[in-house]
């Protein structure tokens, strides 16, 4: 005999098709199209989980030429792709070694790397031929992972950027580094400097602060979609959540 006062189980959030996020989170219908002359491709670590504050997808909707994988590894840059591409050498592929560029004494928003992690000479020439984007998608340790299991990646051109500014993520999420972005404020410095359109960062960076402002909108009503982070008690060097 079933139980008449016994909770119905709550009914699944459904999820957009194209962020992926709960619909509570979507800022899908303010996406404005860009039409990019450079290919972007994101590689997603499959582990990646944080799809509320995540933003690869989010990026990739803005683009016409864009391409967003999840997995491990690939054979190349062709088959991560699914088109084939002549000259590696042509894309660039955001760097995750210890140059920084604040340790580098420039000033350029995105700076390209010789083998050696060291500022490339002909900046202009470099970074005017490329054709392409490489985004890696995760945590610290997963971009790393995928570096590593992604050999083919050592022909793209080695890039770092400078950020003037922060990530936006302010507290909502901590970065490992300084210069830690996250995947749409990447895309926007990258893009925006190599096809010289300031327009492609203002666009980005207005659907991420609309994303951000949803998720704190949401962190009131509905805080299992929208947590919040965990504090950090600096007395005793340790993270506190919630209580059970």
């Amino acid at each position: 005999m079933s139980n008449p006062t016994a909770a119905a189980p709550a009914e699944p959030i459904p999820e957009c098709p194209h962020c992926q996020k709960p619909m509570p989170l979507c800022v899908c219908d303010s996406v404005t199209p860009i039409e990019n002359r450079l290919g972007l491709l994101i590689l997603q670590h499959p582990q990646e989980q944080d799809k509320g504050l995540g933003t690869a997808r989010l990026t990739a909707q803005h683009f016409a030429k864009a391409t967003v994988r999840v997995g491990l590894s690939w054979p190349s840059l062709s088959k991560a792709l699914g088109y084939p591409v002549e000259n590696a050498a042509r894309w660039a592929v955001l760097y995750l070694g210890s140059a920084r560029a604040a340790d580098l004494d420039s000033e350029g928003e995105i700076l390209a790397l010789t083998r050696k992690g060291e500022i490339a000479e002909n900046q202009r020439a470099i970074l005017g031929k490329l054709e392409g984007v490489v985004l890696l998608d995760g945590t610290w340790s997963q971009a790393k992972a995928l570096w590593w299991r992604n050999p083919w990646m050592l022909k793209c051109q080695r890039v770092i950027l400078n950020p003037a500014h922060p990530s936006r993520y302010g507290r909502l999420r901590k970065e490992p580094r300084k210069d830690g972005l996250s995947t749409i404020e990447a895309a926007a410095i990258i893009l925006a400097g190599l096809e010289r359109r300031p327009d492609i960062a203002e666009t980005l960076n207005a659907s991420f602060e609309r994303m951000l402002t949803r998720y704190r909108e949401v962190q009131a009503e509905m805080p299992e979609l929208a947590p919040k982070p965990p504090v950090k008690d600096r007395r005793r060097g340790v993270r506190r959540g919630k209580r059970a």
